[in-house]
């Protein structure tokens, strides 16, 4: 039987994986640093985060496939992690205001013989001009607090995408096609 360890804390991630029918056998948070390294480019970063996040769980699990993944919205070479403050988050939303920002989704997948499988997934998001008034609501809500780039597409702030391109579940927090290609590529079997 195929066991299978997230490596997040994320709710969306969890309610992801529902939707295409995977059901994780345990939730474990990875604690690890996710301060960007100089000069580490947004992509990058993803793909990092992820690698390490899979790293710490799967040395406590071993004989489960451990899945990690991890979101970065990029401007330009910017990365925008979650907000602090609603000072931040203003900040984040007014910069995205307009333009076309990339949302970054890195995976990491590692089996129980130790095979892991990385990769980064890559949406382009435009988000239309926002007004002041579109500011000031998105933030009087909670919607925000714990979101990279300080939104969620699934929410309010669907209001404000003009289009995406690529994946939509990436945007949420995970790319389900990309999951489910590398948990079945390694062997992995729901219930099996």
């Amino acid at each position: 039987m195929s066991k299978l360890i997230l490596a997040s804390a994320s709710p969306r991630r969890l309610e992801l994986l529902a939707q295409i029918g995977i059901v994780p056998d345990q939730v474990v948070p990875a604690d690890i640093d996710e301060t960007p390294h100089d000069d580490e480019s947004p992509r990058r970063l993803a793909l990092r985060l992820a690698e390490e996040k899979a790293r710490a769980v799967a040395d406590d699990h071993a004989g489960g496939f451990v899945l990690a993944a991890d979101t970065v919205v990029a401007c330009g070479r910017r990365a925008l992690g979650k907000a602090s403050d609603t000072a931040e988050a203003r900040k984040f939303l007014t910069l995205l205001s307009g333009r076309r920002h990339r949302v970054y989704g890195g995976l990491c997948v590692i089996a129980p013989d130790g095979t892991a499988r990385a990769r980064v997934i890559e949406t382009q998001v435009i988000f239309r001009r926002l007004g002041e008034d579109d500011l000031a609501r998105y933030l009087s809500h909670d919607e925000w607090q714990g979101k990279a780039g300080a939104y969620a597409i699934q929410g309010y702030a669907a209001t404000f995408v003009k289009s995406i391109t690529g994946s939509y579940s990436n945007v949420v927090g995970l790319s389900l096609c990309e999951v489910d290609g590398m948990l079945r590529g390694l062997g992995f079997r729901q219930g099996a």
